[in-house]
């Protein structure tokens, strides 16, 4: 099996940009990993183009890459689109990789992004009740549902009560992953939020849906990143020092009780002959604080329960033997659906290239990256996971 490399990444900084578009973040990510890999726009073979709420928010329905890239010297490669929901992003490198390992390509470039912001709050609200069953909970009732709120929230709200319920976890526990993420989000200079919080803001903060706060949750934000893949050979032909890809899988939700990022980890640790105890950062799904703590569990890195206990001791900050989500995560880095899956391994790449700055894991390696999408029948309607090695 070809050995797959991840030569240069890029990444725009994550916010709040309403009206600026795909195209221009689009354009400057995947700028920024060519130049970053030492590459021109004549050695890459296919562009896969990872974007999920374009058709509501921006009402692109389909060539979204094709449009974003219409005035770069990019409109000469071919365009692949992937919405896989908010894992459009890591999908989009999963199949890049596959392409490469099958011997289709040599070089890809595989990219997320999002323009989730609009001058219209409902066009967001309405793409996040998009990554749901809407036959199922039906469409947005304006007369009825609480306005500019995500579904989804209630769905990690729901999420945290059982957790609570069943662990003896508290609010006290879901604040502590957001004074976390912050406290990584301040280091991280792409992050959407860059300040500090206390547990008396995150808890004193707007209810969402109990017992989440508005600080407990992921923003709306907009954002691009990118990276380009290419097999060992053209590496080595390059002499390009890379970032090796250990595993990628992908796992399907299958309803209430199962566990996509849970089984795509496992085929991942398989894959990789690795297992968690050798992880040394870790970037996951915190689209909402409880989710950190039950994904822990997901990632094996505790048992059942023992989430709690990870956040109460510090175990998953900055200096911990296995720091989670020092970019901020997806509650302070930010959540540009399409483009978190990408910026995850952003992340990962820097702390392994030793270029992460004061969030800088000392001596990176090993790194994973846990990525979900979609919301049905009480679970995840995706995960993809992937492990990368420092080259």
């Amino acid at each position: 099996m070809r050995e797959i490399i991840i030569a240069g990444t890029g990444m725009t900084r994550f916010g709040k940009t309403p009206g600026l578009g795909l195209r221009k973040l689009a354009t400057a990510s995947a700028g920024e990993a060519l130049k970053d890999a030492g590459l021109e726009v004549s050695d890459i073979d296919r562009i896969y183009f990872g974007n999920a709420a374009g058709a509501t928010v921006t009402r692109q329905d389909m060539v979204r890459g094709q449009v974003a890239f219409r005035h770069d010297p990019l409109n000469a490669v071919p365009v692949i689109n992937v919405e896989n929901a908010c894992a459009s992003g890591s999908s989009a490198v999963m199949l890049g990789i596959e392409a490469i390992r099958a011997g289709s390509a040599d070089v890809v470039l595989a990219l997320g992004a999002e323009q989730l912001s609009h001058e219209i709050r409902e066009r967001s609200v309405q793409a996040l009740r998009g990554s749901m069953d809407i036959a199922e909970i039906g469409e947005e009732d304006a007369a009825t549902s609480a306005p500019g709120q995500s579904a989804l929230m209630e769905c990690y709200a729901e999420e945290g009560r059982d957790y609570m319920a069943e662990y003896g976890a508290t609010a006290e526990d879901f604040a502590r992953v957001a004074v976390k993420n912050r406290r990584h989000g301040e280091l991280n200079p792409r992050a959407h939020f860059q300040t500090s919080q206390s547990m008396e803001d995150v808890l004193g903060a707007r209810a969402i849906a109990p017992p989440l706060t508005l600080s407990m949750c992921s923003p709306i934000t907009d954002g691009s990143a990118a990276l380009v893949l290419c097999s060992a050979e053209f590496a080595k032909a390059r002499g390009i020092a890379g970032i090796r890809v250990l595993a990628s899988h992908i796992a399907p939700g299958r309803g209430q009780g199962s566990s996509p990022l849970g089984d795509a980890t496992r085929l991942a640790y398989e894959t990789a002959g690795l297992g968690p105890d050798d992880m040394q950062l870790v970037e996951l799904h915190d689209a909402a604080a409880p989710a950190e703590l039950i994904q822990y569990e997901d990632l094996q890195l505790c048992g059942p329960g023992e989430g709690i206990r990870l956040i109460r001791d510090g175990a998953t900050q900055l200096g911990a033997r296995c720091p989670v989500n020092l970019s901020g995560g997806l509650m302070s880095r930010g959540h540009p659906l399409g483009a978190t899956g990408c910026a995850q391994l952003f992340e990962i790449c820097e702390h392994l290239r030793d270029r992460a700055g004061g969030r800088q894991v000392e001596g990176a390696r090993v790194g994973l990256a846990a990525n979900a999408g979609g919301w049905i029948g009480g679970t995840y309607a995706v995960g993809v996971s992937t492990i990368l090695a420092a080259g």
